[in-house]
Parts: structure tokens; C-alpha cells; sequence
């Protein structure tokens, strides 16, 4: 039998002892506990004198972290969501039943405790135990102290061992939930709506991207889970709605990275009667709010970058980002032959592209993307790259687009809607031609979409956030997984092994 075999028997057999003794290792409600912040935070200064004279009994809840046993006495750390407090166990304090629990007690534990708090000799304030709940029983160690669990794998497989193990993952979930929450503080106080729109699509639209495919049996049909909400919220301005918003849940059935996961959380919103100008100041807004909310300043580092979110952000045009990069001529970006020579020269491979906006494609993600530190709004994408936005007047071949870059990573992508039906039948029509060339991403043609096109939509301007990065860059995190509770992981053969016992001091 190995170790850890051995030590989930001896788990077992005191789990059963318990029984036996008529206590249940898997309690039920446990009331009046008080999180264990609010006992250190009030009384984190008291002395012990003052301890002594008032007598102060608290009931506490939580898992046994760290156990160290004295004969007939031992200190322990109960750990709860809010923190940790020591606790002092005594037998002759204990009853029948506290005894019992407290000689078949293990790390992993969770328990519920009263007592009354004082400071030890070493000034530690300390609950002193006068009665034991069992609440539930850990068949298995945790994580050993002083190393935790520290294979990637293993912590994103087993997030919920690797939130006991190594607290601050938690404070990265927690700022995650204080960042969504002021998203949607800041909007609401701007009179946006939040709203629900379908996570199944008969046709997957609002993005360039390969979607996953499901089948629904009652309508015999192929449905899509959803790439973007973006052809749904822009149909709910078309029915009156002026500023709607949705944190939605996206799937795209492409490659996992360090920043790609297949499953993922967007922000998506739209104002009518704007466009994307504007949005490039609200966005400055919104991002400079969200860090003062979470990090208290609108400077930080990510990495090894600063970065500073005061505004204005700069703004440089798609064009001239490649210019600037390969130093060439704005007017050679628009010569075909001039583009493909310098593709070329790079080194890179055209595999199949030939028309000039997805060689400048290439061009701008494998070259000038990487180092836009930022932030800065990359704007004015050819036509070509935008199906769903507007043209600019004075210049038809681009689009009222703009990507927000930082950290070398698209964060945003906003741009002034397409909202000419005949426009959109024309790009719809382009993208269906990619498609039937090889182009999977491309976007496919959406009838039904067309249709509340044709009804009116009044000038809009809508964009696209990454929550999953905004969080990875808030809390100075290298991969999206380690801001996704569970990412998407390849299955394994046989199951995880748990980690190394946490024994007793």
C-alpha cells in the first residue's frame, strides 16, 4: 500500500470510530459563527489582560490547516473564507464528545468551535476550544505546509485543493469578482441595461472564430454554442433599446494558450447614436475606474511593464502601425506586390492569403501586435477584416474599428456598427466566398439578421472586452488559467494523484 493509501485508511478508520461513538463526521448547520476577520480585526490589538477581564466567547467554523499536538493539549489554525485564527485545544476543557472529536482529528478537517478568545505566551491571539462540532472529515492530507501545491497541472485539475493550499490564489478570484462587479457598476450608473441573449445560435455570428456544434434532438436541428453576442444585442437596439450591455460567456473551438482558452468571459456593450470616438473616451473611463476600484492607483506593473492608465491613451491607425514597424511607406501598405515582397523578407509565409488585407493581417499579428505595450488603440482596419463595421466616409476602404491594446495583447475590439442592410448583404456575401475558399472563421451569411437590419438601426457604436485578460493584467498573471476557476484541460489517462501529506508539527 503507498503512503498516501495508507494514510486515506487511517482517514477511514477514525471516520468510522467516529461513527461508532454516534458522532457524525458530516455535521449539518452550524449557526452563530462569526468569520474569523472580524475577531482579528477587533481584537487584534486587545491585550491579554484585557482578554482575561471581559471574557470574550466567539463560535468559529472552518478547516484545521496546521495541527500540533502536546499530549493532552494541543494549537491549531482553523482557516475560514475571511482568514485564520489559532486555537488552543485542552482536554480537561473538552467533553465527551469534544474529546472523542479531538483524538481523531486531522489536517483537512472542518470544524465548528466555541470558546473564549485570549493570548498566548507568545502574544498570538487564540481561541481556547470549550466544544467541538464535527463538521466534515478530509479523507485525504493536504498539500505538505511549507512547499503547497505546486504542480500547474495538479492546481488548475484540483483548483478546489488549490484554493486551500495557496491562499493567494483566492485574492486573484476575488479581485476578478470586484472587477466585474464595478464593469457593471459603471454602466448601469450610465444608464446601460444588462440583458440576456442566446448562448445556442442557428448561426454562429459576431466574431471570426470556429464554433463548437451541438445538436438539439426535439427540433432536429444543428445549433452553435455562442462565439459573440453581438448580431443579438445590436437586434435590441434596432427594437428601442439605446445603451444595453451583457458579461456573457463565449465559446470558440480554437487553440489553447496562455491567452486563449476555449470557454471565456466578454464584456459586450452598445450605445446608439454613437460611434466609436466616442468609445475610445469611454473606454479610457472605464478602464481608469476599474483600476482605481481594484488597485487604488492608475499606475501599475504587469510583469516586467509599467503601466499607466492615465488618459488620453495613444491612438496610431492600423496602417500606421505597420508602417512604423517595418519601415515602410504608408503608401507601399496599400501595394499588394510591395506587401507580399516584404512578407517575404520577413521570413514569414503567406500560406494560401492573397488578398492585401489578410497580408496586412499577418503582418500586424506576428510583428507589430507583440511589442503594443500601451495602452493604445490601434485604429481605421481595412474593410476587408471588419465585416460588421462602418466604413469611414472619407475613406471607404477602412472602418470606424479600433483595437485596445496592452501588454502586447488585444484587451478591447469596439468599432462604429454596420447598421446599411445592403452593406452588410455585400460583406456577408464577401466572407461567404472566404468561406467556400477554406476560411472556417470566416463569417457566415445571416438572414435573419439582415432582416431587423432592415428595420433600422440608428447609428451605434459597440465593443468588446476581454474579462479574462483585464483580469490577467489586473493581477499580474502570466495565463489565463490562472484566472479561470476551472480552465479547459486535455483528460487524463488515469486520475490526478493527490500531493504530499501536510503533517503535523
Amino acid at each position: 500500500m503507498s503512503e498516501n493509501n495508507s494514510q486515506v485508511a487511517q482517514r477511514i478508520q477514525k471516520l468510522e470510530a467516529l461513527r461508532e461513538m454516534g458522532i457524525e463526521p458530516y455535521g449539518g448547520r452550524f449557526d452563530g459563527k462569526i468569520n474569523l476577520v472580524e475577531i482579528t480585526t477587533q481584537y487584534g490589538k486587545t491585550t491579554k489582560d484585557e482578554l482575561a477581564l471581559n471574557e470574550i466567547s466567539y463560535r468559529i467554523a472552518g478547516r484545521v490547516i496546521s495541527l500540533r499536538r502536546f499530549g493532552k493539549a494541543a494549537f491549531a489554525h482553523i482557516r475560514d473564507a475571511s482568514g485564520k485564527l489559532q486555537v488552543y485545544f485542552k482536554k480537561n476543557l473538552l467533553d465527551e464528545e469534544g474529546l472523542a472529536i479531538f483524538d481523531k482529528l486531522d489536517i483537512g478537517d472542518t470544524l465548528g468551535i466555541s470558546g473564549k478568545l485570549f493570548r498566548t505566551k507568545t502574544d498570538e491571539l487564540t481561541l481556547e476550544a470549550v466544544q467541538l462540532t464535527f463538521l466534515s472529515k478530509s479523507l485525504h492530507p493536504l498539500p505538505e505546509k511549507w512547499h503547497g501545491l505546486t504542480d500547474v497541472a495538479l492546481r488548475y485539475r484540483m483548483r478546489y485543493l488549490d484554493l486551500i493550499a495557496n491562499p493567494d490564489v483566492k485574492k486573484v478570484f476575488e479581485v476578478r469578482s470586484k472587477i466585474i462587479n464595478a464593469i457593471r457598476l459603471f454602466l448601469t450608473e450610465r444608464g446601460f441595461l444588462e440583458v440576456e441573449t442566446p448562448m445556442m445560435h442557428p448561426i454562429p455570428g459576431g466574431a471570426a472564430a470556429r464554433p463548437f456544434i451541438t445538436h438539439h434532438n426535439t427540433l432536429g436541428m444543428d445549433l452553435y454554442l455562442r462565439i459573440a453576442p453581438e448580431l443579438y444585442l445590436k437586434r435590441l437596439i434596432v427594437g428601442g433599446f439605446e445603451r444595453v450591455f451583457e458579461i456573457n460567456r463565449n465559446f470558440r473551438n480554437e487553440g489553447i494558450s496562455t491567452i486563449h482558452n476555449p470557454e471565456f468571459t466578454m464584456l459586450e456593450f452598445y450605445m446608439a447614436y454613437a460611434d466609436y470616438n466616442i468609445l475610445m473616451s469611454f473606454t479610457e473611463e472605464l478602464f481608469s475606474k476599474i483600476a482605481e476600484e481594484t488597485l487604488g492607483s492608475l499606475q501599475f506593473e504587469y510583469q516586467d511593464l509599467k503601466i499607466d492608465f492615465t488618459p488620453p491613451w495613444k491612438r496610431l491607425s492600423y496602417v500606421e502601425a505597420i508602417s512604423e514597424h517595418f519601415n515602410i511607406s504608408m503608401d507601399d501598405c496599400s501595394d499588394e506586390k510591395k506587401v507580399g515582397d516584404l512578407i517575404k523578407r520577413s521570413g514569414l509565409k503567406l500560406d494560401g492569403i492573397h488578398s492585401l488585407g489578410k497580408m496586412l493581417e499577418l503582418l500586424f499579428d506576428t510583428g507589430v501586435e507583440p511589442g503594443l505595450n500601451g495602452p493604445v488603440f490601434i485604429t481605421d482596419f481595412p474593410t476587408e477584416l471588419s465585416p460588421l463595421a462602418k466604413r469611414r466616409p472619407d475613406a471607404p476602404h477602412l472602418t470606424e474599428r479600433f483595437e485596445l491594446f496592452i501588454a502586447g495583447r488585444e484587451i478591447a475590439n469596439a468599432f462604429s456598427e454596420l447598421n446599411d442592410p445592403q452593406d452588410q448583404r455585400g460583406r456577408f456575401e464577401a466572407q461567404s466566398q472566404q468561406r467556400d475558399s477554406g476560411d472556417e472563421e470566416a463569417h457566415q451569411m445571416d438572414e435573419d439578421y439582415l432582416l431587423a437590419l432592415e428595420y433600422g438601426l440608428p447609428p451605434t457604436a459597440g465593443e468588446g472586452i476581454g474579462i479574462d485578460r483585464l483580469v490577467m493584467l489586473l493581477t499580474n498573471q502570466n495565463s489565463i488559467r490562472d484566472v479561470i476557476l476551472f480552465p479547459q484541460m486535455r483528460p487524463m489517462a488515469t486520475p490526478p494523484s493527490p500531493p504530499s501529506e501536510q503533517t503535523e508539527e
